[in-house]
């Protein structure tokens, strides 16, 4: 099956005189979700605040990126937005991921390494590392996007359970959870590419696959693309970001898993305190 699939790319890569020129140079818009479940005490949180934080974590996970391209590297970077999103009542605000169009996710899929330049709580980061290695399994399904025939392929990763719990009952319990490994779970990640656009790269960190990968289905995350244009009549420039502490990815995560654990212990209900009723689940 897999040999039957191959040859049907080659030959479709073949078709695409235009596309498979020396140089060629695209942009590709994405439309990017994130299902998330909020668990509320009626008792304790009025409905008119449940469908406004509802409203704006809607909001908060639905955005909008480009990814820039040509046949080594890219660039995937969010669309400017009037205004962040934020969840908050009182002194308490939740708010997820950098502003939008500040962070730069630089990626070169000849050389397998990336950077990416973020800004978190108001601090800018170059995370630089190594691409990882993708082992996908293609299959034999195919659909149409757009214009486009793209391919299916899948792969199974191990990702640990997340938790975002405002709902602790002591402090002893939640230095009881922070002591424990984290509890793995398997998925299995879909993504749908086009051998029609051959360039071995997609959205954010997830490329390797023989054509341009139109659609991702990781979890709670969906990402769609919503449009393609093949060499702008402006030229395009991709470089690398350069602003921002250096730190591996590692590195970042370490500091990130700091500052979550001082925003809960920040906020956490104290023992005789009254908690907020609210319990956030985001998918990974």
């Amino acid at each position: 099956m897999k040999i039957i699939i191959t040859i049907i790319i080659f030959a479709l890569t073949a078709l695409t005189v235009a596309v498979s020129a020396q140089d060629f140079q695209g942009v590709a818009t994405y439309k990017t979700q994130r299902k998330i479940e909020i668990k509320m005490d009626s008792t304790k949180v009025n409905d008119a605040m449940q469908s406004q934080m509802m409203e704006m974590m809607k909001k908060q996970f639905q955005k909008t990126y480009n990814l820039t391209f040509d046949k080594s590297s890219s660039i995937y970077q969010q669309e400017e937005e009037l205004s962040k999103p934020q969840v908050g009542g009182g002194d308490l605000i939740v708010s997820f991921g950098g502003g939008g169009g500040s962070d730069i996710f630089y990626k070169n899929v000849q050389t397998h390494n990336y950077i990416d330049q973020k800004e978190t709580m108001g601090k800018k980061f170059l995370i630089k590392d190594s691409i990882s290695n993708i082992e996908w399994q293609l299959q034999s399904e195919t659909k149409h996007i757009g214009d486009y025939l793209c391919f299916k392929a899948t792969y199974i990763k191990q990702v640990p359970k997340i938790n975002l719990n405002f709902n602790s009952n002591s402090n002893q319990e939640e230095e009881e959870e922070n002591e424990k490994e984290p509890e793995m779970e398997e998925r299995t990640v879909t993504a749908w590419y086009t051998p029609q656009i051959p360039v071995s790269n997609g959205p954010a960190k997830y490329q390797g696959l023989p054509g341009l990968i139109l659609e991702i289905h990781d979890g709670k995350l969906t990402i769609i693309c919503s449009k393609i244009v093949i060499n702008p009549e402006d030229k395009i420039e991709i470089e690398a970001p350069t602003k921002g502490k250096e730190v591996s990815q590692k590195e970042y995560d370490e500091i990130m898993e700091k500052k979550a654990k001082e925003m809960m212990e920040r906020y956490a209900p104290r023992k005789g305190s009254k908690d907020s009723g609210i319990v956030i689940s985001v998918g990974g």
